[in-house]
């Protein structure tokens, strides 16, 4: 496959490689700040460690996702269990995305009409969302300008001014209508169509920077496991390589309390010596960070945060934060989707496709999610949280899935299980492997109790 890439293409997949190796290369690029006489105390050093790093995780992510060509339009060619760049990756919409970089000039987005329904995500470096005046109902042309700009308003074009001069723009295609149809072509045509550029090639040429469609070996960089396996194993190379991040330009400027925290930090941090208490501080702060998320759980084991994109500017927020990232990371807020995963059957036992006659999630007719453009259950893998692989090649269920059975009362009940039940309609089976795994309910446009926030998934049963 990677014979078949072009030169720029080769190029992108090196630096994505370059990430699982970044040990070396971040290493000699951290500048240690000025070192001082008095030393400090175990202490000091491990809860300063631990704010840190639940305040900053965030950044080393998109830090190191965001290398390659800025201001460019990409997305997948497909999405199998190969895909590992970002977690809980969803199958029900074609994805296409750019990181912007306005520090030169601003950025042009022309979105073309469409039947299509689509999203709108833009987001800064942490995960909150930037609100911008971007449509998702009809065609347009944005300036996205960033704040050291002087330069005049384009004529005809509406401006974007978001204070901020990186950003994550994310456009998400519903493969599916809302009446089930399929539309899959029109979605392709419609991400293909969409045109990004910078302001001086807009101007001399307007139809330029069409989306890039990359082969999916583009994205098989397991960032979430790089990050797991380094803070188990070299957590101070991961801080030295979070210092990085927090320095780099894409992070936005720093609040009061985040610069006295970095500064606390670096000085300490530049200190050397007995490093131990760093270690054990960032390993402390990422188990932290899996435990605020795994226990944030319903009555039926279900986790839910509806602050997604609009944390508490405090620690607790700070750590929902970074919790998101470690789970979902581009997450829409709540008004645009509404998330619920599960680790857990409803007795509080861990799924496992080993067991016998597997699972049974069941949607009592009240219960079916409402939204007006889909829901959809997809299982992951244990640590990766991406797509399992399975000789079906069926990776979630959704309320379009074609062929989808109900029963007679109006429910609709889908079977997890490594092998298809006897009896079970094929479009209601969801396939397992054997082992752990995690189930992820998306609700795209929540409606009713879903938008009120009131909603509890039913629980899932062992059969």
């Amino acid at each position: 496959m990677c014979e078949t890439l072009n030169s720029n293409e080769r190029s992108l997949s090196r630096t994505l490689g370059r990430v699982l190796m970044a040990g070396g290369l971040i290493l000699a690029c951290v500048s240690a700040s000025p070192s001082f006489s008095q030393p400090s105390s175990g202490k000091e050093q491990y809860d300063t460690t631990v704010a840190y790093l639940e305040q900053f995780y965030p950044l080393w992510f998109t830090y190191n996702q965001s290398h390659g060509t800025p201001n460019r339009m990409v997305g997948p060619d497909r999405i199998s269990p190969l895909y590992q760049t970002v977690v809980a990756i969803n199958v029900d919409t074609l994805y296409a995305s750019a990181f912007l970089d306005l520090t030169a000039q601003p950025v042009v987005l022309t979105v073309p009409s469409t039947q299509v329904t689509y999203s709108v995500l833009v987001l800064d470096s942490y995960g909150n969302i930037v609100d911008t005046p971007v449509s998702t109902t009809a065609p347009g042309v944005y300036e996205f300008v960033g704040p050291g700009y002087t330069g005049a308003p384009v004529a005809g074009v509406t401006p974007v001014t978001p204070k901020l001069n990186h950003m994550i723009v994310i456009f998400r295609a519903d493969k599916y209508s809302s009446t089930n149809q399929e539309q899959i072509r029109q979605a392709e045509q419609f991400r293909k169509s969409l045109l990004m550029q910078t302001l001086s090639n807009w101007q001399t040429n307007p139809t330029g920077g069409a989306a890039t469609i990359l082969p999916e070996l583009h994205y098989a960089a397991p960032f979430k496991t790089a990050a797991d396996a380094m803070i188990a194993k070299q957590p101070v190379k991961f801080l030295q390589e979070l210092q990085k991040a927090v320095a780099a330009p894409n992070t936005p400027p720093l609040s009061t309390d985040q610069q006295a925290l970095s500064d606390a930090f670096n000085r300490l941090f530049a200190q050397g010596g007995d490093m131990s208490q760093f270690a054990a501080g960032a390993q402390a702060a990422h188990t932290a960070i899996l435990q605020n998320y795994l226990t944030h759980t319903d009555k039926n084991n279900w986790i839910d945060f509806a602050n997604i994109g609009t944390w508490a500017a405090d620690r607790s927020g700070a750590l929902d934060r970074s919790s998101i990232t470690e789970y979902i990371q581009y997450g829409n807020n709540f008004q645009a989707a509404a998330y619920y995963q599960a680790f857990n059957d409803v007795t509080g036992a861990s799924l496992n496709g080993s067991a016998p006659g597997g699972y049974v999630l069941k949607f009592a007719k009240p219960d079916i999610p409402q939204a007006k453009r889909f829901w959809s259950l997809t299982a992951y893998t244990p640590q990766s949280i991406e797509l399992i692989r399975n000789d079906a090649r069926q990776y979630h269920i959704a309320s379009y899935s074609p062929g989808l059975k109900y029963n007679p009362d109006g429910s609709v009940s889908i079977y997890m299980a490594k092998k298809r039940p006897m009896g079970v309609p094929v479009a209601n089976w969801l396939p397992v492997a054997a082992g752990s795994f995690n189930v992820m309910l998306r609700v795209y446009g929540p409606e009713g109790i879903v938008a009120k926030g009131d909603y509890v998934p039913p629980g899932i049963v062992k059969r």
